[in-house]
């Protein structure tokens, strides 16, 4: 049923909303009493005049009745009609027609219909305007839009018209009520006109309206009173405005549909209760928590009970805070319990297992209410108690040194058992067993833990790293072998044991030596045996090392041998002779050539060298005259039709930068990366587009970039190389920000050495090692890449070998040596400097050097001995490593072999990476060796610093007050700080021979 509401014509409607279609009227004339004041043309055409209704109340109604003349235009209109906000509107009309068959003599001229027709307008004026011009001229119907033709369904006899002006039941029952349509309205109003053509018509009542769909609330969402659209088929989409604490779904804002017979419909999306909030009873509002309930998201659901060990204190909660002494880790969703830190662990004890020791415990009696737990083992190395009655203060623990290797680690442990090996022999240990959880760290009391005491004896030698073959024969074979890196004390011998690979370990035969090398007799030809070696020292034997495989000599292989020997001999004798006269040779070839070119080197003469000593050295493609005789020389060409380009994924200086397949006849597709050349290159472009490619291809290394081949016999000309999945180190380091252990960094960087070391044995210069010319696939393998600046060292110093750059070459100063920057001279020294810089990068993960100084203020804190602080959280051993990098002096810095040995050792002995750099803002000295001095020759402090190098302490410790070994003995990792000591790879020699230092005192091995 829909609800109405009248007044007169020129004033809105005050409208009752409901839930069906609100109908808007703007003009009803049905109750109307007054005169109407309609525009009529011409005067004898529409008649207003007053009638009785059914309730015998006077109505004012229109009539027209000119049937007995021909060609009737009776108009009709209302007055100017504000529409407001409808844009279609509808009309209702209440009419009665004579029937033209009850009239005689007028049948041809006689209608039983009339026209509606609308006009758009902005005012009354316009309205006056368009109607004088269709008074005017009466066939002008001007902007007038029609309606619809209306016909009668219903008409009324003569006899019922002898009374027009009085109430009459059967006429009343022919009154006919049409309802129509029009729009879309545009303008600010319209004129509704009737026109008569010949009919004996009454209008008895024009309503006028437009539809609404009402104001309704669902879905938790308002949606206001909207007119409907200017269509029968439009609908009007509306969107809903939240209820109060209320938000749209991510994706379904709410909205309804408004359709022409104003009802809402086709409803989409919907609003939910925010975290806090939950719908009502009803549905069209969002209630508050009550205290002691939450709800941790916006959603549908409904608010719950706190979990256990929280609560909440006002209405309207989002999270239960957690009670006094528990917590939620971060890992822990919002509507999770609240827990504690476990107990301490239970029942620690430890035994012995070889030289090393297993610690045992039990897991806490109180877990905390979690199943995350684990453990945390650190270790303290204690001094000998003073004797009783002395003055001497009492003694202090200190951290153990990073050579105790934990297994399988020293934190994090799931496991109830550590093992722990490297323990110095005669030394008391205190190992506290840390238990934690997931919300640990989130107690501002320390962890609970137990404690244990530890005192060892002398250590068995640790393993024997290797051994080599020297020689074999048919029936014997010579072994050579490493003394172990930590020997515990003096070797006695050494145990061989060996066995034939195809027979069993229980027939093992042992062999003694007391010296590192051992032949094996009484063995069968052909055969491989199976050999393993360990030490002894005053405490037993160490550990066998792991099985390698030797196999003796054929007999024939022997006789083919003796047979071959003398011709060897002569041969060697011509060969030599044969290498003089090639020499002589290349030298003179040398000499003409001199005088040709500027360069001393021809490309056989560099050749020649470079394989001089069976060491291979990098060619310069410079040498070539030629460019395509060093690319057929080093690089492999590749028919273009096994390469396939699948997708760009950069651009390089000569051209786009590919992903692609080779597929290579009778091998596997691999996936590649290819570079092409740009077809407007210039010769010189393409030479040095396709240097690199030369210069990669000498190359044979699993941390160097490897060279798949090139396509020249066609266009594009493109090089072809392994693809890196990850691509740059630096840009994938940025996207990766703090997502590997330091273990890993450390392994990344220990790639890029073993890359550069076998650069640098090439006597190859890269001039342009960074993080962004370093390479990393999915395996997280590095590889060194970029060739572009490189180099071939060469010079007069044999020992350090060098390239000068021209005046005007390009230098990245954030990477580049001291030297290197300021006389343009590049050696393997200043690509260690940038090496340490790629450190400092990778430690950083990917952080621009220097930050946002200029170039020039970079090379002004390099003169002023200025160096890059420790990155965040970098061990200190790695700092110190780089600033060994970064020495002024480049003879001081370490080699690339060096620095690959060093990364190993942190590698196999990870506790050395635990120790967090502090700030160092000066370059420290070259790492120190750990190892200290025979303490049995050492009378004072002065001996003992020069034993270690230190001299240059000696007036720190002489204000100090450190005077004798007694006292140096005493002094703890504080003490040494104060006394000036800030390196710290200083401060862990000190400490470690300190350390040493209090056992030899102990043992009276030293004189004080």
């Amino acid at each position: 049923m829909r609800c109405h509401s009248f007044l007169v014509w020129n004033t809105l409607t005050v409208i009752q909303w409901t839930l069906e279609a609100v109908d808007v009227m703007l003009l009803d004339t049905s109750d109307s009493t007054t005169e109407l004041g309609w525009r009529v043309y011409p005067d004898t055409g529409w008649d207003e005049v007053s009638v009785l209704d059914d309730r015998k109340q006077l109505i004012r109604t229109f009539e027209v009745c000119n049937i007995n003349l021909a060609n009737q235009n009776n108009w009709l209109a209302t007055p100017f009609i504000q529409r407001g906000s409808a844009s279609r509107m509808y009309v209702t009309i209440r009419f009665s027609v004579r029937d033209c068959g009850s009239v005689r003599n007028v049948a041809s001229s006689c209608k039983e219909t009339f026209t509606l027709y609308y006009q758009e307008v902005d005012s009354e004026q316009e309205a006056e305007q368009n109607w004088a011009i269709m008074v005017a001229d009466a066939e002008a119907r001007g902007s007038w839009v029609k309606i619809d033709t209306i016909a009668a369904d219903k008409s009324f006899s003569q006899v019922e018209q002898s009374q027009p002006h009085q109430y009459q039941p059967n006429r009343r029952q022919r009154v006919n009520e049409k309802t129509r349509s029009f729009g879309p309205l545009t303008r600010k109003g319209f004129i509704l006109g009737f026109q008569d053509s010949g009919a004996c018509v009454s209008l008895i009542g024009v309503s006028l309206f437009y539809r609404k769909c009402p104001e309704t609330s669902r879905y938790l969402a308002v949606f206001p009173n909207t007119p409907s659209g200017p269509e029968l088929s439009a609908l009007v989409q509306v969107a809903g405005t939240c209820v109060e604490h209320a938000q749209p779904q991510a994706a379904n804002p709410p909205k309804l549909h408004c359709n022409a017979d104003g009802d809402w419909m086709v409803p989409v999306g919907s609003c939910e209760c925010k975290a806090g909030y939950e719908a009502g009873q009803n549905g069209t509002s969002c209630t508050a928590c009550a205290l002691g309930h939450f709800k941790f998201e916006a959603g549908a659901s409904s608010c719950t009970p706190c979990p256990n060990q929280s609560r909440t204190t006002t209405d309207g909660a989002a999270k239960c805070e957690c009670r006094s002494g528990f917590y939620r880790s971060p890992d822990d969703k919002p509507d999770a319990p609240c827990t504690a830190p476990p107990s301490a662990p239970r029942d620690l004890y430890w035994e012995n297992e070889g030289s090393s020791l297993i610690l045992r415990w039990r897991a806490p009696s109180d877990l905390g209410g979690r199943n995350d737990i684990h453990y945390n083992v650190l270790c303290k190395v204690c001094p000998p108690a003073a004797p009783p009655g002395s003055n001497a203060p009492p003694p202090v623990c200190l951290r153990c040194t990073e050579g105790i290797i934990f297994e399988p680690s020293q934190q994090g442990l799931s496991q109830t058992r550590v093992k722990v090996s490297n323990l110095l022999p005669r030394i008391h240990y205190i190992f506290q067993v840390q238990s934690l959880n997931g919300v640990s760290t989130l107690s501002p009391l320390p962890p609970k833990y137990l404690n244990i005491n530890v005192s060892t004896s002398q250590a068995v030698p640790s393993q024997v790293p290797m051994m080599h073959q020297v020689s074999r024969t048919p029936d014997s074979i010579t072994l050579s072998w490493p003394q172990p890196d930590e020997p515990n004390g003096e070797i006695l011998d050494y145990q061989l044991r060996y066995f034939d690979k195809s027979g069993d370990e229980e027939s093992s035969v042992l062999l003694t030596s007391e010296t590192n090398v051992a032949t094996v007799h009484g063995l069968i030809s052909g055969t491989i045996y199976a050999f393993q070696i360990r030490a002894r020292n005053e405490m037993g034997f160490g550990p066998y090392s792991g099985k390698l495989y030797f196999q003796t000599l054929m007999e024939e292989e022997r006789a083919e041998a003796v047979q071959n020997r003398l011709p060897l001999l002569i041969g060697s004798v011509m060969g030599g002779m044969a290498f003089l006269l090639v020499g002589v040779i290349l030298i003179f070839i040398t000499l003409v050539r001199s005088k040709r070119r500027e360069s001393p080197y021809s490309d056989r003469l560099q050749r020649y060298i470079s394989t001089r000593g069976g060491v291979k050295y990098y060619v310069d493609p410079s040498t070539y005259e030629d460019p395509n005789d060093a690319v057929r020389e080093f690089t492999r060409e590749i028919d273009p039709a096994h390469v396939k380009i699948e997708e760009v994924i950069g651009a390089g200086e000569f051209g786009e930068v590919c992903r692609g397949r080779l597929k290579p006849i009778g091998k596997r597709e691999i996936t590649v990366a290819i570079k092409t050349l740009r077809s407007s290159c210039s010769d010189t472009e393409k030479r040095s587009f396709l240097n690199e490619a030369i210069t990669m291809g000498q190359f044979d290394h699993p941390n160097v970039l490897r060279l798949e081949g090139v396509v020249t016999r066609s266009r594009p000309v493109m090089i072809i190389t392994e693809y890196m999945e990850n691509g740059a180190l630096d840009a994938f380091l940025r996207e990766n920000e703090s997502q590997f252990s330091v273990l890993q960094l450390v392994g990344m960087l220990r790639g890029i050495a073993a890359g550069m070391k076998y650069l640098s044995e090439m006597n190859y210069v890269h001039r342009d090692l960074a993080a962004r010319n370093v390479l990393i696939n999915s395996n997280l393998v590095c590889k060194v890449a970029d060739f572009g600046l490189s180099r071939f060292l060469r010079g007069d110093d044999e020992s350090l070998p060098s390239y000068t750059a021209a005046l005007g070459s390009k230098i990245p100063v954030r990477w580049t040596s001291l030297e290197a920057i300021q006389y343009r001279k590049f050696t393997t020294a200043s690509d260690v400097w940038s090496f340490g810089i790629v450190m400092w990068e990778v430690m950083s993960y990917g952080e621009r050097p220097y930050w946002d100084m200029s170039n020039q203020e970079v090379i002004s804190a390099l003169e002023d001995d200025y160096r890059l602080p420790a990155p965040p959280g970098c061990p200190g051993a790695l700092h110190a490593l780089m600033l060994d990098t970064w020495l002024k002096e480049r003879s001081e810095r370490p080699g690339f072999e060096q620095i690959v040995s060093t990364l190993d050792k942190l590698i196999r002995h990870p506790a050395g990476l635990k120790t967090v750099a502090t700030h160092v803002s000066r370059p420290s000295q070259p790492l120190l060796s750990h190892a200290s001095p025979d303490f049995s020759t050492i009378t004072s402090v002065s001996e003992w610093l020069d034993a270690l190098k230190m001299g240059r302490y000696k007036d720190e410790f002489s204000k100090a007050g450190i005077t004798s070994m007694e006292i140096a003995s005493r002094m703890t990792l504080e003490d040494i700080q104060k006394v000036g000591v800030t390196l710290l790879g200083h401060q862990k020699k000190f400490f470690n021979s300190i350390q040493l230092l209090r056992v030899h005192l102990n043992r009276g091995q030293v004189e004080v």
